[in-house]
């Protein structure tokens, strides 16, 4: 007689079966509450999904141009003339009861400011090419955080919480709005930052992993060399490729038909597809070559000072353009960044170089193509700089007042939002939180920031934690 051996049996099934089922009455138990949250979370996702955007947006996407390291607001965008005249003179209020360094007596900006456009805008001599645009700026003077140092405030900026883990801005606006390109990601990094928080600047956290930021490249190397590694399949064409993933599929939802509902193994099934499809888009879009050499000069590819963050901003407008929704470029590097304790003259000074052409190109871009109108743009740093000098001749770390600004995507341009204090040590008129800015990103993305939640862990978690306020003054 021919032996048949029995078809495997599940973990479920067996404790089913045996001991009278007793076994499977306390697996139950154990896992009702996992399976109520699963639940409640499908739920969520299916009626986020269906509200999204809960209100005609302005802008469709967001192209943040991040600076790292925290510019000098009172050296960029908003000037001090109190403070060039009492150079070298006390403080004549207190400081912050926390701070990040010991500083000294006011230091004067060493760049002169002029009125720019129809809106008078005045702007540093540190940005000749972006104050051309000046009429396109809502500058906003009045930001302020909660952390002096850098990893807590980027997380602070990225995430809304500089103590926790928590799902990105870019990870929010990707889990309420979806995708407008099925080939590409809804939410691309290019060359991010490893320091300070790393991933976790781009992470979903609990979010659905679809909704991870997607790296290309890192500050550590060229943009040019930041590419998506392993692209082309050079052993399987794409009718085995497809068979493959066919098969994959299959298998795993036959487990999950046995195990129940795996939040992470189906993001990695959609994750797997993805990887797919942009095998054909993203050669592509990373190919700016393709660009005419008019394009190429307004980014200012061909001058070795601007030609890595142009390319990024470059690769920022194409992936826009393709229907990803949040594209940020991070202006980083190991020895400079715009961390400047000492030597400010000379650290600014190289920064701006590199990045005032291309964002200057970046805002004509868009423009001309009619893009500004439903993109916003975002920029600034993490925190700005004390008016206070510390070293030789630098800046210290100050989130208690600093500066970004916004651009097309349904803001007010050619206008000036908040104020500082005399000096630019305090935020102190028309005062706005990052909470404050989270919410009035997402409400311009069509989202309203106390909707859009996600359950986890038995709480309702939102990008603004329980603050935040839109910023109306400054909208269209």
């Amino acid at each position: 007689m021919k032996f048949v051996p029995a078809p495997p049996t599940s973990r479920r099934r067996l404790l089913q079966t045996s001991a009278v089922g007793f076994g499977h009455l306390a697996l139950s138990a154990l896992l009702a509450d996992e399976a109520r949250a699963k639940e409640g979370t499908a739920a969520l996702e299916k009626k986020v999904s269906e509200l999204a955007p809960h209100f005609a947006p302005r802008a469709k996407r967001v192209i943040f141009l991040f600076m790292k390291g925290g510019p000098s607001h009172i050296d960029t965008f908003d000037p001090k003339p109190l403070l060039t005249r009492d150079d070298g003179k006390p403080l004549p209020f207190d400081k912050p009861r926390v701070t990040f360094a010991k500083t000294g007596n006011l230091m004067k900006s060493p760049w002169k400011f002029e009125k720019h456009g129809e809106s008078g805008l005045e702007v540093s001599e540190l940005f000749p090419h972006v104050a051309q645009r000046v009429d396109d700026l809502c500058v906003i003077n009045s930001l302020h955080g909660t952390n002096p140092a850098h990893g807590g405030a980027l997380l602070k900026l990225h995430t809304g919480s500089d103590t926790f883990v928590r799902p990105s801005l870019g990870s929010w606006v990707s889990y309420g709005l979806g995708t407008e390109n099925h080939n590409l990601p809804s939410f691309v990094t290019i060359c991010p930052t490893l320091a300070h928080g790393g991933v976790n600047n781009w992470s979903a956290a609990f979010l659905p992993t679809t909704n991870q930021g997607t790296p290309i490249g890192h500050a550590g190397i060229p943009a040019q060399q930041a590419i998506v590694r392993h692209i082309a399949n050079g052993r399987y064409s794409r009718d085995e490729q497809r068979r493959q993933l066919d098969l994959l599929a299959r298998m795993n939802r036959t487990h999950l038909e046995e195990t129940g509902p795996d939040r992470d193994l189906e993001g990695r099934i959609a994750s797997f597809e993805l990887a797919f499809r942009m095998q054909t888009s993203m050669p592509e879009v990373q190919d700016v070559s393709q660009e005419t050499e008019a394009t190429h000069q307004l980014y200012g590819l061909g001058d070795p000072v601007t030609a890595d963050f142009g390319r990024q901003c470059l690769m920022a407008r194409r992936f826009s353009e393709r229907g990803v929704r949040f594209v940020q470029v991070t202006h980083s590097d190991s020895k400079v960044q715009w961390d400047q304790h000492s030597d400010l003259f000379e650290g600014h000074t190289k920064n701006a170089r590199e990045v005032d052409l291309p964002i200057a190109g970046l805002l004509t871009d868009l423009k001309n193509r009619g893009l500004l109108n439903d993109t916003l743009v975002l920029w600034g740093g993490e925190f700005g700089r004390t008016p206070t000098v510390e070293g030789n001749k630098g800046r210290d770390h100050n989130p208690e007042g600093f500066t970004m600004w916004m651009a097309g995507g349904g803001v007010k341009g050619g206008m000036r939002y908040g104020e500082t204090d005399d000096y630019g040590y305090f935020a102190v008129r028309n005062k706005v939180h990052i909470h404050d800015l989270h919410a009035t990103l997402l409400h311009l993305l069509g989202l309203d920031h106390e909707r859009l939640t996600f359950r986890y862990s038995g709480r309702d978690f939102r990008l603004t934690d329980v603050h935040g306020r839109v910023v109306k003054d400054i909208l269209a």
